[in-house]
């Protein structure tokens, strides 16, 4: 019988979609959420523990009483502005909170994590496209509360045999293609749905910061991900692991980069109108390029993205028009 996985963070934008992929192919899966963050309506049909990563009783518990042997690791704090801003608060809930779930799942003989990890371990990259052999350097604290857990897992499989696979995620977007899940824009602080709340709500105007870095029209460029493949790609991860897989980080994303502008277009051949902008200075600490080498994910995985920008779009615009329609109007 197959064993359970237990999902952190299930109740967010990617980890829903994870989770409902799981189900839809059958596989046993238990959600831990805080619910701060998350929606217990995107979770479906799958059981939910309202409860927090560090409390190792509540772990240890859920995982032996759902026969747990995989973690897949979602649950963390996001917002990369903020962990410039409150260092401590990402040291203690990304960091600590990870090193408590991690004991706990030992405790209760778990032998695999999946780890939702980032690009912005990178810093600003080497070289384009980015692979899994340049320099960690991360350039702020949330991307540095993703390195410092990548290193702790590599200390956990040599000490306690807990193998695991990070996943470096680059820019994870779009919704599911029935519109039942999808990103909450009130939370979100990515591109798209940051431009197109700007389209339906009207109560704000998207800030394209820079049109005039080294890129063919100007405005930055990245590798935009759907999060159904996303999806997919945990799961792949998960069979890697559970088939003897050696710990391991994998890149995530398309190759394929996309300029804020390209975006902005989609948006338009989207919605049937153009996105509200404004064009101001650079930001700092905004990589001019940054998009995937993804051989590695296909060589040690078996996965590669089937989606581009245009579904990403499409599936996007369609879950934030669902939303919309009942919305106080703006004002």
């Amino acid at each position: 019988m197959t064993r359970t996985i237990l999902v952190t963070g299930g109740a967010g934008y990617i980890g829903s979609h994870t989770v409902r992929a799981m189900r839809a192919e059958g596989r046993p899966v238990v959600v831990l959420d805080t619910l701060e963050l998350g929606n217990a309506d995107a979770v479906i049909d799958a059981p939910l523990v309202v409860g927090d990563i560090a409390d190792e009783a509540l772990v240890t518990s859920v995982c032996r009483e759902h026969d747990v042997d995989t973690i897949v690791h979602f649950a963390a704090y996001k917002n990369v502005g903020e962990s410039m801003q409150q260092p401590s608060k990402y040291f203690h809930n990304n960091i600590d909170g990870t090193v408590h779930l991690l004991d706990a799942a030992v405790a209760a003989g778990v032998q695999h994590v999946v780890f939702s990890s980032s690009c912005s371990v990178y810093g600003t990259p080497e070289r384009i496209p980015v692979d899994e052999d340049q320099t960690i350097q991360p350039e702020s604290v949330y991307a540095d509360t993703k390195a410092i857990v990548e290193r702790i897992l590599g200390w956990y499989d040599q000490v306690h045999g807990l193998r695991s696979v990070s996943l470096r995620y680059f820019n994870a977007a779009g919704a599911s293609f029935d519109s039942r899940i999808g990103e909450d824009w009130d939370y979100a602080l990515n591109l798209i749905p940051v431009a197109i709340r700007a389209l339906l709500r009207g109560d704000q105007r998207l800030k394209v910061f820079g049109d005039d870095y080294p890129t063919p029209d100007g405005t930055c460029v990245r590798d935009y991900i759907h999060v159904d493949d996303l999806a997919g790609a945990h799961l792949a991860a998960v069979d890697l692991l559970r088939n003897g897989g050696a710990t391991t980080a994998v890149n995530v994303g398309t190759g394929i980069g996309s300029s804020v502008k390209q975006v902005l277009d989609g948006i338009e051949r989207v919605a049937g109108k153009p996105v509200p902008h404004d064009i101001v200075d650079r930001r700092a600490g905004d990589p001019v390029s940054t998009f995937a080498e993804p051989t590695r994910a296909r060589e040690v995985l078996g996965w590669q993205a089937r989606y581009g920008l245009d579904e990403i779009l499409d599936s996007a615009y369609r879950w934030h028009l669902s939303q919309h329609v009942g919305r106080p109007a703006a004002g």
